[in-house]
């Protein structure tokens, strides 16, 4: 028997808000590594992997916050939590493989086009890894046309997150190109589901190990969540990137301008000393052979 296949169990509330945390992934990961380079004295590395890290966190949770509002009417859900935990550490890791790419080696067309494939075939990889941490009383099943679409699309949107990572520098840009990036992963997410179809077992199935939705997802999405509120601070408090490159030269230059000025050498010094004593000494200026 063929599911009922429903990815919008609560409406347009789990879209919008996975719609909105891989906004927020998205700007926090562009807004740390264009701290890269706006200073050559940042660290970079620590820079790239929490950039790396914002972005990975903020696709993961968009998928899993969306897979809450996906049912199957004629049957349970559960989810295997090691195969959760370990789509997060994928998602993780392949955007931080193309971030260090560009972030290194530069955006040459070649460099982009490989770390946006290897990135966009990651970020494919942890949908369906998390897809396949989904149990149910039945089996599911892909086409194969809309998957490969879902795949050219999540390489599409990496390579322009990468591109845009490295070339949009200012606060505004990188925010329109976040919402962009939201729009491309999200729509990836659901041209993925799209694929989806579950040809449902006769009977109740038993029962399986794993957790409800509600019972797994939520407590796993709330770590990635505070770890983004985190990073915001950090980005937040960052005086670099709240003043961004210019002012900050400015700033520096100014408190430069303005500083007291320092004490004039000693040599400078000993002669006012010295004059300033003369009329008080009346021996100061006469010969020594007239002193009697």
């Amino acid at each position: 028997m063929e599911g009922t296949v429903d990815g919008f169990r609560y409406g347009a509330v789990t879209p919008v808000a996975a719609y909105l945390m891989a906004c927020l992934g998205g700007a926090l990961g562009l807004r740390c590594i264009v701290r890269t380079l706006l200073s050559a004295q940042s660290w970079k590395a620590g820079w790239l992997a929490l950039g790396a890290a914002s972005i990975g966190c903020g696709i993961w949770t968009m998928h899993f916050i969306a897979m809450i509002g996906f049912q199957v009417v004629e049957t349970r859900i559960r989810y295997d939590a090691g195969l959760t935990v370990l789509s997060l550490a994928v998602a993780v890791v392949v955007v931080g493989i193309g971030v260090f790419i560009v972030g290194y080696r530069g955006a040459s067309p070649l460099n982009l086009s490989f770390a946006g494939a290897v990135t966009g075939l990651g970020v494919a990889a942890m949908h369906y890894l998390g897809m396949a941490a989904l149990h149910l009383n039945g089996t599911i099943r892909y086409d194969a046309a809309v998957v490969a679409l879902s795949v050219v699309i999540a390489i599409v949107a990496a390579t322009a997150a990468l591109w845009a990572a490295v070339t949009i520098r200012g606060f505004l840009t990188s925010l329109g190109a976040s919402l962009i990036m939201g729009v491309a992963v999200t729509g990836m997410h659901y041209t993925g589901m799209a694929a989806v179809s579950v040809h449902v077992h006769d009977g109740t199935g038993g029962s399986w190990a794993g957790g409800s939705p509600s019972s797994l997802l939520l407590p796993m999405l709330l770590g990635p969540a505070i770890f983004l509120l985190l990073a915001g601070v950090v980005v937040m408090f960052d005086p670099l990137l709240v003043l961004g490159d210019g002012d900050w030269n400015r700033t520096s230059a100014s408190t430069a301008h303005t500083a007291p000025p320092s004490d004039p050498p000693f040599e400078d010094q000993e002669p006012r000393v010295i004059h300033a004593r003369a009329p008080q000494d009346p021996h100061w200026a006469a010969p020594h052979g007239r002193q009697r």
